[in-house]
């Protein structure tokens, strides 16, 4: 890193790879695991444990986690930043070994807390606990999938060379390659992260030779990659038997605190609703002078004279005043963020791509990493990770540890809610009809990848468990043949695609994390979900800020169903989900209007 790159400053956590603290870290760490296996192991019994003993036993868990958490966390964050620095990659390598043995160690707990709820029904709503209902109340549906102490030891163990080694070497393999590009006539060899970011760049020719040379190069490249999902898939589809799951979707539900029925009431909705998404590609189309948009055009960002790239401290100016104009706490977070060097925005070679906020607990602050070069989806990035820190200051402040997170269906409430918020300063500030008309197509640009392009990745997930199941075998060209099936039930023939494409699904990280899958509809969930809290902002005003702050508040401490009770909302409603592509429709037509 240079002195002039944005970089965050981890030294809060930890000084650098070889702080001597790490060690003591791990040590009493080690102690506390140790600890725990001789007071709790084959203790935590029907008859003699209390409720007052398992409050006891959740406030030092939570302890313990916060503390495990903040070593892996400042682990990755290293590595993530710069992944060819080997001191970094070993100390990753060492965190995650030691992760993986302390879990093996205190697999106890989840088998034996689990027993106790499933025949101690009563203790979920001790009042006691009420801090941990429902915490408590996930637990008790997760048991009966929980197998013996061995077992999940087994399951620790193989993971760590199996599934989890698979999803390193896809994402090592993408981030290392280099990519031949031809920027505005000029080639260039770029990292994938650089090459990826020139997916909107507004040169048409720029696009079309960066989206030939990604699939393309990684096309050659597919049978790693078909290798490593077969093996993770495959590796799934046998663990959720093992686990009786219903299905491999059903661990997904339970993790991000949603039923089938729900998932399914927002499956169908979007799918019956394709057709707004589609008259906005033909809309954009016609703006752009194409007959049709090829794949190439379906981001790509609309030039307005008025617009230009934005400065760091322009961005850093414009997030602070979106946020600002709803709420002081707001700005307040997003200022501290800025003023602690807690961002990483620098454009380098083996940084690992795309953007994420990581939570830290016991900093009741967070990590923010992207790529900034000062595009207009850059700022909305920054803007969109912004809401998370916002979302991980307020939940960690009222939460305790085990209830910071909520499911991953509305982790992204706060995150696209600040999306928004900052649409609507933008469009405010437009100074001309085309800067507005760029502003709602990046808007819808982004909703469309969100609500259905992302759609169309839950029907080729499904589909890769039905090929499995039929004992079909998923070699490149098999997967592919399934991506352009989901990807064509939501595109239909609005989009003309280049042949490299059949590739796309190599560069998800997403598909190949280990005991992870269904990543997917929770962003469809939350874009439509957060375009319906939106519509409520929009009714009520200021008045809806309070109730908002109390659901992000909140964390995972009630469900979604609760947690949208606050602001008056019922997702239970087979209908609800059409409140937020009502919105949607609302920003088509407002785009329409700009084309008069």
């Amino acid at each position: 890193m240079t002195e002039n790159e944005i970089a965050w400053d981890l030294s809060e956590i930890f000084t650098k790879h070889d702080d001597p603290r790490i060690a003591k870290y791990m040590d009493a760490l080690q102690k506390q695991t140790d600890e725990f296996v001789n007071e709790y192991k084959g203790k935590i019994n029907i008859a003699t444990f209390s409720t007052e003993q398992l409050y006891e036993l959740f406030r030092k868990q939570e302890r313990f986690d916060a503390d495990l958490d903040e070593l892996t966390t400042f682990a990755h964050l290293n590595y993530d930043a710069n992944m060819t620095i080997p001191e970094s990659e070993a100390l990753k390598k060492k965190i995650d070994d030691f992760l993986t043995e302390t879990s093996k160690t205190l697999a106890f707990f989840k088998l034996e807390i689990g027993k106790l709820i499933k025949d101690k029904k009563e203790f979920i709503s001790d009042p006691v606990l009420k801090d941990y209902k429902h915490y408590l109340e996930k637990i008790q549906r997760n048991v009966p999938h929980l197998l013996s102490e061995v077992e999940e030891q087994l399951i620790l163990e193989k993971d760590q060379f199996g599934v989890r080694a698979w999803s390193e070497l896809q994402g090592k393999w993408l981030n290392t390659r280099e990519f031949h590009v031809m920027v505005e006539g000029v080639e260039q060899v770029l990292s994938y992260g650089e090459a990826n970011s020139l997916i909107t760049h507004p040169d048409r020719n720029t696009r079309i030779s960066t989206n030939k040379s990604i699939y393309g190069l990684l096309g050659k490249n597919q049978e790693v990659f078909s290798t490593a999902l077969r093996c993770i898939c495959s590796d799934w589809t046998k663990i959720s038997k093992r686990r009786k799951f219903d299905g491999p979707m059903h661990h997904s539900l339970i993790f991000n605190d949603t039923t089938q029925e729900i998932i399914d009431n927002l499956m169908k909705v979007v799918e019956e609703n394709v057709d707004v998404y589609q008259r906005y590609l033909k809309l954009k189309a016609k703006v752009m002078n194409l007959d049709k948009l090829t794949c190439a055009d379906v981001r790509a960002p609309l030039e307005a004279p008025s617009m230009k790239k934005r400065t760091w401290d322009e961005a850093k100016e414009l997030v602070l005043e979106a946020y600002g104009n709803v709420d002081e706490d707001f700005k307040n977070y997003v200022i501290d963020m800025f003023e602690k060097n807690h961002i990483d925005a620098a454009v380098r070679k083996g940084k690992r791509n795309g953007a994420y906020c990581s939570s830290w607990y016991n900093g009741k602050s967070a990590f923010i990493l992207l790529s900034f070069t000062g595009a207009l989806n850059e700022i909305y990035t920054l803007a969109h990770e912004l809401g998370h820190a916002v979302h991980d200051y307020l939940a960690s402040r009222n939460q305790t540890f085990f209830n910071q997170h909520p499911g991953y269906t509305v982790a992204e409430t706060a995150s696209t809610f600040g999306e928004l918020l900052t649409t609507d300063l933008l469009l405010k500030k437009a100074a001309t009809k085309e800067e507005k008309r760029a502003i709602l197509a990046h808007v819808l640009d982004d909703t469309g990848q969100a609500a259905f392009q992302v759609s169309g990745r839950v029907f080729f997930e499904q589909s890769l468990y039905e090929a499995i199941e039929n004992g079909e075998n998923l070699d490149g060209p098999t997967i592919s043949k399934y991506w352009c099936t989901g990807r064509d039930r939501i595109y239909g023939d609005s989009v003309e695609w280049f042949d490299e494409m059949i590739w796309e699904w190599t560069m998800k990280p997403h598909y190949f994390m280990p005991n992870f899958r269904f990543y997917n509809y929770p962003y469809v969930y939350a874009q439509l979900f957060v375009f319906a809290l939106y519509r409520k902002f929009k009714e009520e005003g200021k008045e809806f800020i309070p109730k908002f702050k109390k659901l992000l508040s909140a964390g995972g401490s009630l469900s979604p169903v609760e947690l949208a009770n606050i602001v008056g909302l019922d997702i239970t409603k087979p209908d609800f989900w059409k409140l937020g592509i009502n919105q949607i429709e609302e920003f088509v037509n407002e785009f329409e209007k700009t084309l008069e």
